[in-house]
């Protein structure tokens, strides 16, 4: 069994311990086509159903709408008594027992930490608030003391997880943020969970991360763009088979001072904004919340290692980077059979 499967069928497991049996309440005349939307996680989700049988649109959205609370509560950082903030305010060298939903998205956020040696850290918080793109907005570039003051307290190698039960310890203060990873979980389990209702047809998408399966309302393969960072309409629109695809990038969110421009996204390994010219990465995987952590990882490590982790780990990449005469896009063995068929 491959490592993709294996993390497939890992996600589902921990995803489903999210889920209620509920009674699909019937309509009279089931709709060919039921789409529905919310709010979760600080944003937005979209989702759309072919042929969903007897199941409606109200009802689906008071479900999924639960559900998403539930895994706020467990994984938010803007909730106060959240699982993960009480996991943030625990004591150093002690071991604390976890959710199984919790548990499994860490073990993930560590497989991709590993897999980039470092360059996706889920421990970045305090260096994300250090440099104003938390929750409390600073102005300016901090200094070179109070950096060196914060990076103490990140890196995610003082996190140790049990492999045989679902426990963890921090041996330092560290500040877990699973922003770069929780939608892309979400995700998951909306979709796991439309699986489970015998739902084939559908499109999950929180946040811009998403996951599809089966056909389109079209009847055809679902089809999705990548966001041209010049904007004007999409870079590239793609067909997708039972796929999730994320995408992460630096182009919208950032600070300019003295004449340098200041990425939102930090490098954990160094403490500061990237300075290379990758613009944005689109990953595909089976798994979204996967997709959404090495595309963060990605973006980090720059066009060239980027591009090298994705041919060795076989993973389908598209990268679009700021070039001289403007933007050009580069991409993984993988990806090309996505390429739109001339």
């Amino acid at each position: 069994m491959t490592s993709v499967v294996k993390r497939s069928l890992s996600l589902e497991k921990a995803a489903l311990v999210l889920l209620f049996l509920f009674l699909s309440a019937c309509s009279p005349a089931p709709e060919e086509i039921i789409q529905f939307s919310g709010e979760t996680m600080g944003t937005t989700y979209h989702v759309t159903l072919r042929n969903p049988g007897d199941l409606r649109a109200e009802r689906l959205k008071q479900q999924l709408d639960y559900q998403l609370a539930h895994f706020n509560q467990i994984a938010s950082t803007y909730i106060d008594d959240s699982e993960l903030n009480q996991l943030n305010r625990a004591p150093i060298g002690e071991w604390q027992q976890l959710s199984e939903p919790l548990y499994a998205i860490l073990t993930m956020a560590m497989e991709v930490s590993w897999l980039s040696a470092g360059a996706f850290d889920i421990t970045v918080a305090p260096l994300v608030d250090l440099w104003g793109f938390g929750p409390v907005k600073r102005e300016g570039r901090p200094s070179d003391d109070a950096l060196a003051d914060v990076m103490e307290r990140v890196g995610y190698t003082r996190l140790q997880l049990d492999m045989l039960e679902p426990k963890l310890m921090k041996s330092a203060a560290l500040s877990m943020d699973l922003s770069a990873i929780a939608k892309g979980y979400g995700v998951d389990a909306a979709a796991i969970w439309l699986a489970s209702l015998g739902v084939k047809d559908y499109l999950v998408e929180i946040g811009g991360e998403m996951r599809v399966a089966g056909k389109s309302p079209r009847g055809d393969a679902w089809r999705i763009g990548v966001e041209n960072p010049a904007g004007g309409g999409p870079q590239l629109a793609i067909a997708l088979g039972d796929i999730a695809v994320a995408t992460s990038g630096d182009y919208r969110n950032y600070f300019e001072q003295d004449g340098v421009r200041y990425s939102h996204t930090i490098d954990p390994r160094t403490g500061r904004p990237i300075t290379h010219t990758l613009a944005s990465v689109t990953v595909l995987d089976p798994s979204c919340a996967f997709a959404d952590a090495m595309a963060t990882a990605l973006s980090v490590m720059g066009t060239e290692r980027a591009l090298a982790l994705a041919e060795a780990q076989d993973l389908p990449v598209y990268i679009i980077e700021k070039g001289e005469e403007g933007f050009v896009s580069r991409y993984s063995s993988a990806f090309a059979p996505y390429l739109p068929k001339e």
